[in-house]
């Protein structure tokens, strides 16, 4: 019986060449998953008030780099460069916007949707790993990045493996994993791969940053697992599709095997285990707050009272329900976390 790691099946599932990030994905409603930039284009607009407050604080120049991470078609970016250019358009002759981006097909949507939205007006770069970035200054950003890193799962000492039946196994812990579950304290959940080593190569990579990140999580552990796949909207906890599941009913069509590489999957980020990789790398400045309070802090609520007086009711009042989506605490508010830091 052949076993794989559950990070090294994750991996599989969603970055083999097959795999479900492989190929452009949609999101929104004609995709499986809503994020914070399909719900307004307000999220991009406070994230572009934020940089143009550091900038004016004096941390960043003009010729700096915005530079997002996890991308995907690039609607967040093109919403950061909208407002750029709405608050303070001489900047677009300066400033560098740039994507880490691996994956072909989605640099190609990423350059026909900047094209279509700005035409030649906008200088748009990709780099294919950070480990090719050498840059004096960035702004970075990210959405939704973190909870697709592979991860281990952990159950009473032990760790998930999957047989080449899709059936789960829990086994003998290795090292890495015995190591961070003894660290957080964790005796079941999910334990991030990945974090130390992204966290050091933005730290090689660029002299001076600022870096923001929004995700599903909390700070300190869950206590409990949250691994889940998303496919059409529709939410299957992970075990519910296993030999474990007590659901007696659940879809005989639906299982691991018919979503494997066909579908997200994903679990909540334990952002305490992300600070400190970021720590490890000499960040400082750290900062970790709600969604709903990072947005308002950012200037969300500045940039909607500049749309009231700008616009017709019918408009504003349309885009003013969308950007409450980002706030609700029900909604997006709470339950996604944003996490700051910079290094210089």
């Amino acid at each position: 019986m052949k076993l794989k790691k559950f990070s090294e099946f994750m991996r599989e599932w969603l970055y083999a060449k097959d795999g479900y990030y492989a190929k452009f994905r949609q999101i929104g409603k004609k995709g499986d998953f809503y994020t914070a930039v399909s719900s307004s284009m307000f999220f991009g607009g406070s994230i572009a008030k934020k940089f143009l407050t550091s900038l004016k604080e004096g941390f960043f120049s003009k010729d700096a780099f915005i530079l997002e991470i996890g991308a995907h078609q690039g609607y967040l970016l093109a919403d950061i460069v909208q407002f750029i250019y709405t608050l303070e358009p001489k900047l677009l002759d300066t400033l560098t916007f740039a994507i880490v981006e691996p994956q072909d097909e989605n640099i190609k949507a990423q350059k026909d949707y900047f094209k279509k939205s700005f035409g030649d007006a906008v200088k748009l770069q990709h780099f294919k790993s950070l480990k090719d970035l050498n840059l004096k200054e960035a702004f970075i950003v990210s959405n939704e990045l973190f909870d697709a890193f592979e991860c281990e799962v952990i159950k009473d000492g032990k760790q998930l493996y999957i047989d080449e039946n899709f059936e789960p196994h829990f086994m003998e812990m290795d090292e890495f994993t015995k190591k961070l579950s003894n660290k957080y304290n964790i005796k079941i959940g999910e334990i991030a791969k990945g974090y130390e080593e992204f966290a050091k190569d933005l730290s090689n990579g660029i002299k001076k940053y600022e870096f923001i990140t929004f995700d599903y999580g909390e700070k300190l552990p869950r206590g409990d697992i949250s691994l889940r796949i998303y496919s059409k909207h529709q939410v299957y906890p992970f075990f519910s599709l296993t030999k474990f599941a007590k659901d007696e009913n659940l879809n005989e069509n639906i299982s691991l095997k018919t979503l494997f590489k066909k579908s997200d999957i994903t679990y909540d980020v334990h952002f305490n285990h992300l600070i400190d990789s970021f720590k490890e790398s000499k960040a400082k400045d750290i900062e970790f707050k709600s969604q709903i309070t990072a947005l308002t802090e950012f200037g969300l609520i500045e940039l909607l009272d500049m749309l009231r007086k700008n616009t017709d009711q019918k408009t504003y009042f349309s885009e003013l329900n969308r950007a409450k989506l980002l706030i609700d605490p029900a909604f997006m508010g709470e339950r996604f976390k944003m996490f700051k830091c910079r290094k210089y």
